[in-house]
């Protein structure tokens, strides 16, 4: 039973059933077993995320009509705005890699906005919304998945790799870019699980732990994400036309190639990004399956640390797909100079995707379970 003023949560990783107590303005709540955060309070919240999801739409608004960015080489120039990128990607078959800029970059966080905008809209007039428990699911599916972040980092890698080539423009819709950006980030600081749960009455049930199922499923998405990394970093991700001839460059050689440019710091974050964080999460998220396989115990908030490390870092991965989109949508000069992808990209792409459905399918309340369970059989021996 929960105290008085103490409401009743379940944390999400370990399944541990606790009682808070009414938080105050920047108050979090932490599992005391995992450590967690359950929920945090800040005031206003309502009315900062309405404000900032307006304002995040209007500026994703701006962001679509105007020229992102423009390129000049030798007199020839190109410029592209972001619905004409990924509709040049579209005509030029590459439907993988266009569908996948327009979800993770339009469709979803448009969605995730305009769900939190609608909900706490009718919230300030006192409307009961339409939907709300299937709206706040929905948001926090697609949460992962909204990579505007990640892609405007992408942006600015490959505004460096342009600059040794040619002159490059910014155009109104980039700013606005970074304006929507800003505010979908804002937005997402103040989204609460718990709280949208008090506030529209959502359940977010959690699933019964099945081990073998759980372990299983990481196991067959991991087995996938390492037989995609081969191809994903032995064959070229992109290809440079220059005066007819192609030149194909893999995610290594980008790397080298900015680091003999002197862009030491977007070396750094590609190779960081692209080649040492994949093989870290899937290195992690191996040792994790496999802990919990075994039944193996203790060193429990160790390993709780390393899983958080994967789901964190997981989507950044993504930076040197984004590098590659607005690369060949922007620099398409026929034999004088174009960019196409290579089939590494897809492959990467498979690669990211992968890991992070193998972090989503792994249940960290094994590991606690395993625990419990050994604490029980000790407890049994004691009183034998």
């Amino acid at each position: 039973m929960a105290a008085d003023n103490h409401e009743s949560i379940t944390c999400h990783e370990c399944e541990l059933p606790l009682a808070i107590p009414e938080l105050t303005h920047n108050q979090n709540a932490h599992c005391p077993r995992c450590g967690y955060r359950l929920t945090s309070h800040k005031r206003n919240h309502e009315q900062a995320i309405v404000s900032l999801a307006l304002t995040a739409l209007i500026f994703l608004g701006f962001s679509l009509p105007f020229e992102f960015l423009s390129f000049s080489s030798q007199g020839l120039a190109q410029s592209m705005n972001l619905p004409g990128s990924i509709r040049i990607l579209a005509n030029n078959e590459y439907l993988g890699l266009a569908a996948l800029l327009l979800l993770v970059i339009f469709i979803l966080p448009a969605a995730i906005l305009l769900s939190l905008l609608y909900l706490y809209t009718c919230h300030l007039l006192k409307v009961k919304p339409l939907g709300a428990a299937r709206l706040a699911k929905m948001i926090y599916l697609f949460l992962p998945w909204s990579m505007v972040e990640i892609f405007l980092v992408g942006v600015t890698v490959s505004l460096i790799k342009i600059v040794s080539l040619a002159d490059v423009g910014l155009g109104l819709s980039f700013y606005s870019y970074i304006g929507f950006t800003l505010t979908t980030v804002a937005t997402l600081v103040y989204v609460d699980k718990h709280q949208i749960k008090k506030t529209f009455d959502v359940d977010f049930p959690h699933s019964k732990i099945n081990q073998s199922l759980s372990i299983q499923r990481t196991w067959a998405l991991l087995l996938t994400s390492v037989i995609l990394y081969v191809p994903a970093n032995l064959l070229p991700i992109m290809y440079t036309r220059t005066l007819g001839q192609d030149e194909p460059s893999t995610i290594m050689g980008g790397v080298l190639l900015l680091w003999k440019l002197g862009s030491y710091p977007i070396a750094l974050v590609i190779f960081i990004a692209s080649v040492f964080v994949p093989v870290a999460k899937m290195i992690i998220l191996i040792w994790l399956n496999y802990t919990v396989q075994k039944g193996f115990t203790g060193n429990t908030q160790s390993r709780i640390f390393w899983y958080r490390v994967t789901e964190f870092i997981g989507r950044w991965s993504m930076v040197d797909v984004f590098v590659v989109a607005i690369l060949v949508s922007l620099i398409q000069l026929g034999n004088l100079m174009s960019i196409y992808p290579g089939p590494a990209a897809m492959a990467f792409c498979g690669v990211v995707i992968a890991t992070m459905l193998a972090a989503m399918t792994f249940d960290t309340r094994l590991m606690w379970n395993n625990d419990q369970r050994t604490d029980n059989n000790h407890g049994a021996d004691k009183q034998q």
